[in-house]
């Protein structure tokens, strides 16, 4: 058993690095496990290696999430700041989890307190990773235009011709429909396979996955593609999403909505309109129009409905 929890994020060796959390957590105390936790939160503070940064907030979210709870001595009960949940609420993680230290230090530890820290450290680690894919992503220089548009008039892009034609000018547009099988991971590794993790810990990134045709058994001759997506060009200047899946649907006529993912269900619609160049993610809180910016790629007083 290695001394410090930290040693098992930054061992090279193979027993010690593979060693479980539970089995590290399984015979200390409340005490041992909220030292091991100011060990953990001052190495990832300090810590360099993207991946031994995210594994320390993963453990630290652990050991709040199920391994403090489940000792007898944690006081049951709790307050958690308001501003602290206000700052969760608001992505604010780091003052969020600061807030909460604060409080664990001045009232003691308590089951409530974990709980909101387990979330905290939980969603810090996901932010870390989406930060890295962000920087990443601004990197590649076929993308810096995306994050350089502050500007309707700078947008580049072009509906193309064929969804422009349509029968009379009472008739819809046409529709594109594209079609693709869903994934299945076997064995996701937790993210290990993203490319800057996998370069820190090689042997962790490893992946099977594979994709799926579905079909209903007795009903349908063959199986398809089950994911489908559904676009056309609309007139009016807005952005019309809808899950069929989810029964939700949204009509966007301003542009920070299209940025908000957690006003409703359609977050993974609006990220798709965002990736594409659409709207480009440098033109968010930048004030402009989302009628101007779609006349740009859509034409006048048109906008788009995504399925």
């Amino acid at each position: 058993m290695p001394a410090c929890v930290t040693d098992i994020i930054g061992s090279e060796k193979d027993a010690v690095r593979d060693l479980a959390l539970d089995q590290w957590c399984e015979n200390r105390s409340s005490t041992d496990l909220l030292s091991d936790c100011e060990e953990l939160e001052s190495y990832r503070r300090q810590e360099s290696n993207l991946y031994h940064r995210v594994r320390a907030l993963f453990f630290l979210s652990a050991i709040h999430r199920y391994h403090l709870p489940a000792r007898r001595e944690l006081t049951r009960s709790g307050s958690v700041p308001y501003s602290a949940f206000r700052h969760l609420l608001e992505r604010r993680f780091e003052e969020a989890l600061s807030r909460l230290r604060r409080q664990q230090s001045d009232a003691g530890a308590s089951e409530s307190l974990s709980s909101a820290l387990a979330a905290g450290y939980h969603a810090r680690a996901f932010q870390t990773l989406a930060d890295q894919v962000r920087r990443t992503v601004r990197s590649t220089r076929g993308n810096a235009w995306m994050f350089r548009l502050g500007h309707p008039l700078d947008q580049p892009l072009k509906i193309r011709r064929e969804l422009l034609q349509r029968d009379s000018i009472h008739a819809p547009f046409p529709l594109l429909q594209e079609r693709t099988a869903v994934r299945m991971d076997l064995t996701h590794c937790a993210w290990s396979e993203i490319f800057f993790l996998g370069m820190d810990y090689p042997e962790g990134a490893r992946v099977l996955n594979v994709s799926i045709d579905l079909g209903v058994h007795g009903r349908d001759k063959s199986t398809r593609p089950p994911v489908e997506a559904y676009f056309r060009i609309i007139d009016e200047p807005v952005l019309r999403l809808a899950s069929v899946d989810l029964e939700a649907t949204a009509c966007i006529s301003d542009l920070e909505e299209v940025f908000d993912f957690w006003r409703d269900y359609l977050g993974l619609l609006k990220a798709a309109i965002i990736a594409a160049g659409i709207i480009p993610p440098g033109i968010e809180r930048s004030g402009a129009s989302l009628a101007d910016l779609l006349g740009r790629v859509f034409g006048p007083g048109c906008g788009g409905e995504l399925v």
